[in-house]
């Protein structure tokens, strides 16, 4: 016999099961409209692939995920699509969503299919990949992708395979009838993921109180190594956390997942759709739904096409509107008020209660908190709600948050015991939107530093650059020049200049020597020295520097020089980034007016002094 374990906590609701399970499954009747909402999954909702007009064939693909997590969505029926459009969608606060809508053409035509009965002889990749294409994700209620959870990090092996079929909450029966009536479609969707995951064990795992599904997965597990067992009855029994705990005796660490500790869970309807998928080839365009409570005169569970609204289901379960108070989408302990029965099902739909005030009234008004600690006795995680709700009560959510917040299943145990009638789930749901919306702005602020910082460094860098250039430049400018002395010097000393006035002329002929070489001309001879002479001979009339040049270059300079102090100022006055470049240009000018006119005055010098000789 296998050994069972105990959790902390847990309650004992009235389980209002028996309602719904006294009929077989019926096929819902095919509305008029389909509404299929393009996020039915946890992830990047999925983006329309199909424009309005457009007929589809059933099982075709009319949304898909491009990039991110997620999983595609498929034609549940032949049909044409009408419009895509934000209508109103299953979620707490009455939100509306992009859905699509098709409207039916009644011959439920099919698509090409690609069934694998040989599975075995694929890769497992391959068969993930088929999972995914088939649209499935967690039918249980988180609806996660199946085919990334059935991939866990190469480091978890995953040793224990649970299929949850405990279904604790009170109300909801859809697991319980499939189990009944399609044991063997579980059992086959249970061999795939386990032919995925090669686990140690792989255990179905069912309540007490469901003894003909508990009968129907004992023989259809005969002749496997599938072990079915019988869990206590007590809610929340069916909390993954939990049921890990009943069966393997571990308990997942705080902020962790099942895989932590080597154990996956699975859902009785996703398995279910697996083996279709795998085996027929078939995608997930369809689910069982409980329908039940007073106001119904028939309940029972339905198998209904995803999108099918849940009036159309509620009509086919003998509404009674005289009788019915509020609509209840899930079960009485972790569902939610709907505003509309217009809503349609998705994938994660598994039952929706049509109370009466008997049997669903409004709340008491909230009442001081009596500090009982009832609602501590009976939480299955062992945290403090009384602390926890003064705490997001009064928006101190990092120490809510130190409390270990996150860790709440929101089972709804707390609120059901607490004498004071406070909705201490609301208040833990609040704070924990509260706490991701600030986490959320924080990341945004944090990356907007980041781009920053990354900015400054990059200006910073640009600028230090740009510094060693004009180092670079300055240290160049610097060796010409020291270069040009050294040639003035040797200029000099090769025409036997004794004085300051003969080396720049010397320097100036030199020059005009260079710029007559170029240009082709013959450059002047330089004056004879003889070694037994003291002092130079003058030069001669052929050997003068040419007065003419000489002002010629004079106006050059000047006119240069003048063009860039314009553009020196202009560029002061746009505050540019190439003023330091233009000012050393214009100081530069400046230098070479000053040489052109002092070696204008010693040319004027000398051909004063050579006249006052003749005579």
């Amino acid at each position: 016999m296998t050994q069972l374990w105990d959790f902390a906590g847990g309650i004992h609701p009235a389980e209002n099961k028996h309602q719904s399970t006294a009929r077989a499954i019926r096929r819902a009747a095919l509305p008029e409209r389909l509404s299929i909402p393009l996020q039915q999954h946890i992830g990047v909702p999925a983006e329309a692939i199909v424009e309005p007009g457009q007929h589809v064939l059933k099982g075709e693909k009319i949304a898909e995920v491009s990039d991110g997590m997620g999983v595609p969505i498929h034609a549940p029926t032949s049909g044409t699509v009408e419009h895509i459009a934000r209508l109103p969608v299953p979620h707490p606060s009455g939100m509306e969503d992009w859905c699509l809508t098709l409207v039916p053409d009644g011959e439920d035509r099919w698509c090409e299919r690609h069934p694998a009965p040989d599975y075995r002889k694929l890769e497992r990749e391959a068969v993930l990949a088929s999972i995914r294409d088939a649209g499935i994700s967690g039918m249980g209620g988180a609806g996660f992708p199946t085919n990334i959870k059935l991939r866990p990090p190469r480091d978890r092996k995953v040793s224990t395979l649970i299929l949850n079929g405990a279904e604790c909450e009170p109300y909801i029966t859809a697991d319980d009838t499939s189990m009944r009536e399609r044991a063997d479609e579980i059992v086959d969707g249970l061999k795939i993921m386990a032919w995925i995951l090669r686990p140690e064990r792989c255990v179905v795992a069912i309540e007490d109180n469901k003894p003909e599904a508990i009968a129907a997965m004992t023989r259809a597990a005969e002749g496997t190594q599938i072990e079915v067992v019988v869990v206590p009855t007590k809610y929340p029994s069916g909390g993954e956390k939990q049921l890990i705990r009943i069966l393997t005796g571990m308990e997942v660490p705080s902020g962790g997942i099942p895989a932590d500790i080597g154990v996956m869970c699975q859902n009785v309807g996703t398995a279910i759709a697996v083996g279709r998928a795998v085996l027929k080839g078939e995608p997930l365009t369809s689910r069982v739904v409980t329908i039940t409570g007073e106001a119904v005169s028939e309940p029972g569970n339905f198998d209904a096409l995803i999108g099918t609204p849940i009036r159309n289901l509620l009509t086919e379960a003998g509404l009674q509107e005289s009788r019915l108070h509020r609509l209840v989408l899930g079960g009485p302990m972790m569902g939610y008020t709907l505003n509309t029965p217009e809503v349609p099902v998705v994938k994660t739909s598994n039952c929706v209660i049509a109370a009466s005030a008997r049997e669903l009234p409004d709340p008491a008004p909230e009442q001081p908190c009596i500090r009982c600690g009832q609602c501590a006795e009976v939480c299955p995680m062992e945290l403090l709600p009384q602390q926890l709700f003064w705490y997001s009560k009064a928006g101190e959510f990092e120490k809510a948050e130190h409390l270990n917040l996150f860790d709440c299943i929101e089972c709804g145990a707390c609120s059901y015991v607490c004498p004071s009638s406070i909705p201490l789930v609301q208040y833990y749901r609040s704070a924990k939107g509260e706490i991701r919306v600030q986490q959320a702005e924080q990341l945004k602020a944090d990356r907007a530093r980041e781009r920053f910082e990354a900015r400054q460094a990059r200006l910073e860098r640009e600028q230090q650059e740009k510094e060693l250039r004009r180092q670079e430049r300055a240290k160049a400018a610097a060796e010409a020049q020291a270069r040009k002395k050294v040639e003035a010097e040797k200029a000099a000393a090769d025409n036997g200049a004794t004085d300051e006035r003969s080396a720049k002329a010397a320097l100036v002929q030199e020059a005009l020597a260079r710029k007559k070489a170029k240009s082709g001309g013959a450059a002047p001879a330089a004056a004879d020295t003889s070694a037994d002479s003291a002092t130079a001979t003058a030069p001669t009339p052929a050997e003068r520097p040419d007065r003419a040049e000489l002002e010629k270059q004079l106006a050059q300079a000047r006119s240069k020089l003048d063009t860039m102090q314009s553009m020196l100022d202009d560029a002061k006055a746009q505050q540019a980034d190439n003023v330091d470049k233009l000012e050393r240009a214009v100081a530069k000018n400046h230098e070479r007016v000053k040489r052109a006119e002092q070696a204008l005055a010693d040319a004027s010098a000398q051909t004063i002094s050579e006249t006052q000789s003749t005579d």
